[in-house]
């Protein structure tokens, strides 16, 4: 029988033997790491010399132009932890999904131990961020080691490793250059925002690196403990995984005919848009003395007349769920479900195409009409875009009303129905939020539907987002009508030999690795 220190120098041994040249990289860049604490803490003059030179020279380079820190920041939030915590997040429940719940726990082991390694060390180091001549940003707390460096460099990498086997071979280098160049990008920021020194931008890669070279050979170690093959780290964690994980692996192709489509498409845009012309024109300009002229008066002013501290608070909470914030978190969280859910990229694309598309509409058509807003005091203040239509409340139509299309007939839970229900009560509540506030005219509402009721049925009849549900129900019918029992293609239908299929093998590998 094996000694428990045989047991535990078993791993160690293949570790060693088989991942020498991975040993190497980790043990390199921890090594590395330290060198550059013990430098930063010692306050090593060239290093020092170094890091405020590069400060001030990318200074005075940005701070002259303020589009170019714009461009940074924007680039820059792409290492934040927003991003960082949406896009773990969202790949965890996805995975979870597929039933894929050892490369979900890997996720959340690495991401987790990078926000703890983050602030625990810059509290232990305490070294204050740069001091510029001329300050572009700022950022709370300590400076070394950038959190953004080595947030990013952990978990886009993390998700390489988890999802390179899902995509083609002939893509992957591409997407590991990608993830590098990112990665880059984000360190480059840190240091020409004047929020770190080139030394804490080095160690957060060193140190991401090294936290990620651990995590992954500590899987691989759990494979071979298994008796799983172990495959190198360019085919990815999980490599047999790859068509579990891929987004929509039984999905031949989006639309049948792309370029009739994106005719179609641009047509049913330039309709939509001369509708929503004519009709604001008609209301903003020559609807003088009729109902509708009346009750966009006076509705404004009755709203503004009947204000109290209370439903200015209630109004402006209901107003946010219609700006581009809220409407953008909903659909960057429903897109990735849908995908892990329905394994189908028509239902996304009809999601995309519907946002993009009321957003252009709305630029467009507010640009063109040009109304003013009603001639009550105004709880927002300015606004950049007109009166017609109102974006917020198209928006958020557009979003809940395409949800609903989505789900109702793909599935037939209880819940289903308060898809309706939000796709009926969120547009009322914003709808009514924006008139209180004073921002909107009812007709201004009265184009928003247009709008909605438009373009969605144009890419309703374009896309046909449910299209294989139709399939699904023409090949079960054709079954039932020969006597042959249905065919069970749902895109929900999981593999059989996937997941009990790979927890058997699982077992009887590991149980041979231990005869032996």
């Amino acid at each position: 029988m094996a000694t428990v220190s045989e047991v535990l120098r078993r791993p160690l041994g293949h570790f060693a033997e088989r991942s020498l040249a991975g040993f190497a990289v980790v043990a390199g860049t921890g090594v590395g790491f330290g060198i550059l604490l013990m430098l930063v803490r010692l306050r090593w003059d060239p290093l020092y010399q170094a890091d405020h030179e590069t400060a001030a020279w990318f200074n005075e380079l940005v701070s002259s132009y303020g589009g170019l820190v714009t461009v940074l920041q924007a680039v820059s939030s792409l290492g934040g932890r927003p991003i960082m915590i949406w896009l773990v997040t969202i790949a965890v429940v996805g995975l979870l999904i597929r039933r894929q719940g050892r490369l979900a726990f890997y996720l959340i082991v690495t991401g987790v131990g990078a926000l703890m390694l983050d602030p625990s060390l810059k509290t232990l180091v305490g070294r204050l961020r740069p001091v510029v001549d001329i300050p572009v940003a700022s950022a709370p707390g300590n400076s070394f080691p950038s959190g953004h460096a080595l947030g990013s460099i952990v978990a886009y990498g993390a998700l390489l490793l988890v999802f390179l086997p899902a995509m083609q071979r002939r893509w992957r280098r591409a997407a590991i250059g990608i993830v590098a160049v990112v990665v880059a990008a984000v360190g480059l920021t840190r240091i020409a925002l004047g929020v770190h020194y080139l030394s804490d931008v080095l160690a957060g890669w060193l140190l991401g690196l090294a936290w990620l070279g651990v995590t992954a050979y500590a899987f691989r170690l759990w494979r071979r403990e298994r008796g799983r093959p172990v495959r190198p780290l360019g085919e990815g964690l999980e490599p047999e995984a790859g068509r579990e994980i891929a987004p929509a692996p039984a999905e031949e192709h989006v639309l049948p005919h792309p370029r009739v489509a994106v005719a179609e498409v641009l047509t049913g845009w330039v309709l939509v848009f001369g509708a929503l012309y004519a009709f604001g024109m008609l209301v903003s300009y020559y609807a003088d003395g009729t109902f509708v002229d009346t009750l966009d008066h006076a509705v404004p002013e009755w709203f503004a007349a009947h204000r109290t501290d209370t439903l200015n608070d209630v109004s402006h909470w209901a107003s946010k769920a219609g700006d581009t914030h809220a409407i953008l978190l909903v659909s960057l969280i429903f897109c990735p479900l849908a995908l892990a859910f329905w394994r189908r990229w028509r239902p996304v694309l009809f999601l995309a195409l519907t946002m993009f598309g009321e957003l252009t509409l709305f630029l467009a058509s507010a640009r063109a009409v040009d109304r003013p807003r009603p001639e009550v005091p105004h709880l927002d203040g300015p606004l950049p875009t007109a009166s017609f239509p109102s974006g917020h409340i198209a928006a958020t139509m557009c979003l809940w009303v395409a949800i609903a299309l989505l789900v109702m007939p793909r599935t037939d839970r209880w819940w289903r129905w308060l898809t309706v229900v939000a796709a009926i009560v969120m547009p009322l509540a914003v709808a009514a939020s924006r008139m209180y506030r004073g921002m909107h005219h009812p007709s201004d509402f009265a184009g928003a539907l247009l709008l909605t009721i438009a373009w969605i049925g144009v890419l309703w009849l374009v896309v046909r987002p449910n299209e294989e549900l139709r399939a699904d129900d023409g090949r079960r019918g054709t079954a039932e009508g020969r006597g042959e029992p249905p065919a069970t293609t749902s895109p929900e239908r999981t593999p059989p030999e996937s997941p009990a299929g790979l927890e058997q093998l699982d077992d009887e590998l590991a149980r041979a690795a231990r005869s032996d």
